[in-house]
């Protein structure tokens, strides 16, 4: 009966946007995330619930989203999208929103309403960033450390990372500039306020890469979610930088001696977006999918996989326990009063606009 009124409901969650007929759209869709026990948590919440509503349809992974601008730039060039949904970071919305290469949509034409009738428009708020943005969780960047490798003084402090008297051994950060350029200026002395203001000029840059320097030679360098935890499990760094469900995936699933430092954790977003130019038939198909993957149910359903807070509000009562584990949800997200004392916020818009700059000047200072 369950199944069935899910089942009714979508029908009509369909016929209320407008969307294309079953036989109009697509049977295969190729979704594009970020892999681990993000991908795993979307697969388990909204991904194989639509395969029982809709078996006849395929659904491809592709693991590519730290690559997703520079690939949709490259496919839009070739003129031959082969992605369907793509799920990006706030920031990189925002740079494919404004070079024409991501979807504008309505909220409340595309998305469904909350559970208690509030427009889409409302229910996601403020998080909606960028006319392409379709919001899904909240999550953060912070560190995670090994507990058997810090004696009785366990790291708290963001600037803990720069201290190797305290704390000797390598760390792990992501190979990207975006976090630890904002990490280096808050532990070289620059208010939070100030952050950005500094880090726009060349001087503030320079002041960056310079503390970052000083640990340079005990990094090891990521760039897929996964190296931080299997790092930290293998012992082969003391502390390192990732998203904070996959530290819970390397403690609470599989019971590693790590813990984690919320110190100065920096809330982001991570959501879809429709690459421009869908054939009309991969197009309906997407959109029937993008409702009823990110209704209020649905969002809720992916907070038992994984410690990311929903970003619908109608969302976050319905947050429960971990599936398999029977844990409490709550007090693993980021958003818990307990985890996010000192909390930094990401400028979204400030790095669509510098991002490419400061790329470039990143890869060269890591090449020195």
């Amino acid at each position: 009966m369950k199944f069935t009124k899910t089942l009714m409901a979508t029908t009509a969650l369909s016929m209320t946007a407008g969307l294309a007929n079953a036989e109009d759209m697509a049977d295969k869709m190729t979704l594009v995330s970020w892999g681990g026990a993000y991908q795993r948590s979307q697969v388990n919440a909204y991904a194989e619930p639509y395969k029982k509503l809709h078996p006849e349809v395929e659904i491809v992974w592709d693991e590519s989203s730290n690559e997703a601008v520079a690939k949709l730039r490259a496919q839009n060039e070739a003129g031959n999208i082969t992605w369907d949904l793509v799920d990006v970071v706030a920031a990189d919305a925002m740079r494919l929103c404004d070079e024409g290469l991501a979807m504008e949509y309505d909220p409340d034409e595309l998305l469904a309403p909350g559970d208690d009738g509030t427009p889409a428009s409302e229910d996601f708020g403020d998080l909606i960033v960028s006319d392409c943005f379709i919001p899904q969780i909240v999550y953060s960047i912070t560190f995670g450390y090994r507990t058997d490798m810090v004696g009785d003084n366990p790291p708290d402090d963001i600037c803990d990372v720069f201290d190797l008297e305290a704390y000797p051994g390598k760390r792990s950060l992501e190979k990207r500039p975006i976090n630890n350029m904002e990490w280096a200026l808050l532990c070289d002395g620059v208010a939070k306020e100030d952050v950005y203001d500094v880090l726009a000029t060349p001087e503030g840059q320079e002041q960056a890469l310079a503390k970052l320097d000083t640990i340079k030679d005990n990094v090891i360098w990521w760039s897929a979610g996964a190296d931080t935890p299997q790092l930290l499990a293998d012992g082969e760094i003391v502390m390192g930088s990732t998203y904070n469900g996959r530290l819970f995936s390397v403690i609470e699933e599989q019971g590693q001696p790590v813990a984690m430092m919320w110190d100065a954790q920096v809330f982001d977003l991570d959501g879809w977006i429709i690459p421009e130019g869908l054939p009309a038939d991969r197009l309906a198909r997407v959109k029937d999918f993008v409702r009823f993957a990110t209704d209020t149910q649905r969002l809720a359903d992916q907070a038992k996989y994984i410690s990311y807070g929903p970003a619908r509000k109608s969302s976050a009562p319905l947050v429960g326990k971990h599936a398999e584990l029977g844990i409490d949800m709550a007090p693993h997200m980021p958003t818990d009063p307990a985890n996010s004392k000192n909390t930094f916020l990401q400028n979204y818009s400030w790095w669509a606009d510098y991002r490419d700059d400061i790329d470039a000047k990143f890869q060269a200072w890591l090449a020195k």
